[in-house]
């Protein structure tokens, strides 16, 4: 468990602006100031508990996300998968957006309360949105699917602590025939609207499904991956042997009976659906396609950007990294072209793990380095570091062929549940070594983990800011922290700092990739030459990436539109503060409210650099975590 240092927590910028606002006060201001800061403090502990108590009611909707944050309620349940359940989650948000107007005046709130306000509203805007569009996202591909889900969810998120934990997870095992038939109701409603994944994804997910009901009790062999997860937590239980013995036997039972008809029933709706699949083309080919996908990159970025301007912001930067690309190899003294040395750094054996148990555990080892030594010098960039712990794992294999290249996962709240950083090794021949590091710092600390766990433990802020995210701010802030190592003073081997300089790319590239697909109406195999061509992620890689883009229609942009947003404040901080710029400070800014949309960071940033430029002020101290 990592220790920390306790420092204070931040208030929001633009209180610190508000604070030094007036440089004359009246002795009737000075009377009036404590009363009107009292009232306003008053009235954000009623709006904070208002705003608790609707996140509290929003997640009895959602029994798995009760569990991911360490709540044992409805703990036999799974979600509801149904169009009706996704109506009812918007009417009940409806319902606490029009209460709170109704209760509440912006106006007697402190400048963090009304951030508050104005992030619900926005909240419930995006949710509204999303709404209008949900039966254009598939909701089973080769990049997300419920087959593949509820066993990682079961297995890393549901606790056994006790018999009736027990009893849960088996509930939870028989509720999936009913998860799977109401999934293939969605896919159904979509395929009679046109809308039916690309044919690329049927497969994987396919052969993903068969792989999660192959073991005991499903067939002769050893315990499948859920089974034999259930025996272990079982068997770890203070409860007598024959009550174990019981426990494992309904498992098999719920194993052999729903949960296997609730698999079949999805794997036969997918091989009727791949039947009538027409083709692997973008947003652009379905209804109202390029309507579509305009929300699909509001939702991502947080912005309105265009296609179009998101394409040429990606063209600019996939050639200002290539100038930096091209530094490194000169300063390497390697001899022909920029692609030539990508093709080396992909295929040199020295510069690869083994394809062996060896060569992973090698990968673990060296990615699980790369955290502690960011850990260790992490307090040159920030205040405060997140209290959770952090593992390094591989992917299970069962779901390697549909898993991304890496991923986190949220720790629990409660501290039961480290963060996970994990890694798909599948392939050692597809992993390089350059890229270790970069990744690392991205999906583990200083980025995820510490953004993430970071707001989880943040105190004073409602519940739905602390769990909520955006996409634009969220993988933003993790290819920032790709830069953050090598201010650290990491990237020592030049081939390390060249694959930063990939990862970095690869981000770029999906600005222009994304936009390809579905707003310039390339083909899949377009996406990938340009990929080729300019990237240097290995084949396998550069295929799934290009397929997840394709169905998951603008959510590749906000890796670079957010990271670029953060750093263009982060110069416009630096170029205004000069030596009183000092970097804790503008971290603490940036990840001292949560999640936020763009254009509120920027807010917050600027308010930040008005205080401190108006007087130097320092970060107020408050409520620690």
């Amino acid at each position: 468990m990592l220790k920390t240092r306790i420092f204070p927590t931040l208030v929001l910028a633009a209180s610190l602006l508000a604070a030094c606002s007036s440089d004359v006060a009246t002795t009737a201001d000075a009377d009036r100031q404590p009363n009107a800061a009292a009232a306003a403090a008053q009235e954000d502990a009623r709006l904070l508990e208002f705003l608790d108590r609707a996140f509290d009611e929003s997640l009895e909707l959602e029994p798995q996300s009760l569990t991911a944050l360490g709540i044992k309620k409805h703990y036999d349940r799974l979600n509801d998968f149904t169009d009706e359940g996704a109506r009812k989650e918007l009417e009940l948000a409806e319902r606490h957006l029009e209460e709170m107007k109704a209760q509440f005046d912006p106006e007697r709130l402190s400048p963090q309360g009304r951030l508050s306000y104005r992030l619900f509203e926005k909240a419930v805007e995006r949710q509204r949105l999303a709404f209008k569009w949900r039966l254009h996202r598939h909701p089973v591909t080769n990049a997300s699917s419920p087959a593949g889900e509820i066993p990682v969810f079961l297995i890393n998120q549901h606790r056994v602590d006790s018999v009736d934990d027990a009893r849960a997870y088996v509930s939870r095992l028989a509720e999936v025939e009913r998860v799977m038939r109401e999934v293939s109701e969605g896919l159904e409603a979509r395929a009679k609207m046109g809308i039916i994944a690309p044919k690329f994804t049927f497969e994987p997910v396919m052969s993903d499904a068969r792989k999660v009901i192959s073991g005991a009790p499903f067939d002769k062999g050893p315990d499948s991956t859920l089974l034999a997860d259930f025996r272990k937590k079982v068997e770890a239980l203070d409860a007598p042997e024959e009550t174990k013995k019981e426990l494992i036997e309904q498992a098999r039972e719920a194993l052999a009976g729903p949960f296997k008809r609730g698999y079949e029933h999805l794997l036969a709706t997918l091989q009727t659906l791949s039947k009538q699949a027409k083709g692997n083309d973008g947003a652009w080919s379905l209804p109202q396609g390029d309507e579509y996908y305009a929300a699909a990159l509001r939702l991502a970025t947080t912005t309105d950007l265009t296609p179009d301007e998101i394409h040429e912001i990606g063209l600019r930067e996939v050639e200002r990294i290539h100038r930096e690309m091209e530094a490194i190899k000169e300063r390497i003294g390697f001899k022909g072209t920029l692609q030539q040395f990508m093709q080396h750094v992909k295929t040199d054996p020295k510069l690869q793990y083994p394809n062996t148990e060896a060569g992973k555990q090698a990968y673990l080892r060296d990615a699980q380095a790369m955290i502690d030594q960011v850990m260790a010098a992490a307090p040159k960039l920030f205040h405060r570091l997140p209290k959770a712990a952090l593992e390094v794992r591989a992917v299970e294999p069962w779901r390697e062929s549909t898993a991304p290249v890496a991923f986190y996962n949220i720790p629990a709240p409660d501290g039961s549940r480290p963060g996970i950083y994990y890694v798909n090794l599948s392939d050692m021949r597809q992993v390089l070594k350059a890229q270790v590091e970069g990744i690392s710092y991205h999906e583990g600390a200083p980025g995820h983990h510490f953004q993430i766990a970071f707001a989880q433990e943040l105190e004073g802020l409602p519940k739905f800011r602390r769990f909520g995210g955006y996409t634009a701010y969220v993988e933003g802030w993790g290819l920032y922290a790709e830069q953050l190592g090598k201010e650290l003073g990491f990237y020592q081997d030049p081939y390390s700092d060249f694959g930063r300089l990939s990862t970095e790319l690869w981000r770029a590239v999906r600005l222009v990739v994304d936009t390809g697909l579905h707003a310039k109406r390339w083909t899949r195999e377009q996406a990938i030459e340009y990929f080729r061509q300019n990237s240097m992620l290995s084949e396998r890689d550069i295929v799934k990436e290009v397929e997840r883009y394709i169905v998951w229609p603008g959510q590749a942009t906000s890796y670079k539109i957010g990271q670029l947003e953060i750093s263009r404040l982060r110069a416009e901080a630096e170029a205004a503060l000069g030596d009183a710029f000092d970097v804790r400070d503008f971290h603490e800014v940036v990840l001292g409210n949560g999640a936020l949309p763009l254009d509120v960071l920027r807010e917050q940033v600027e308010a930040y650099i008005a205080s401190a430029s108006a007087g130097g002020a320092s970060l107020p101290k408050a409520a620690s975590f």
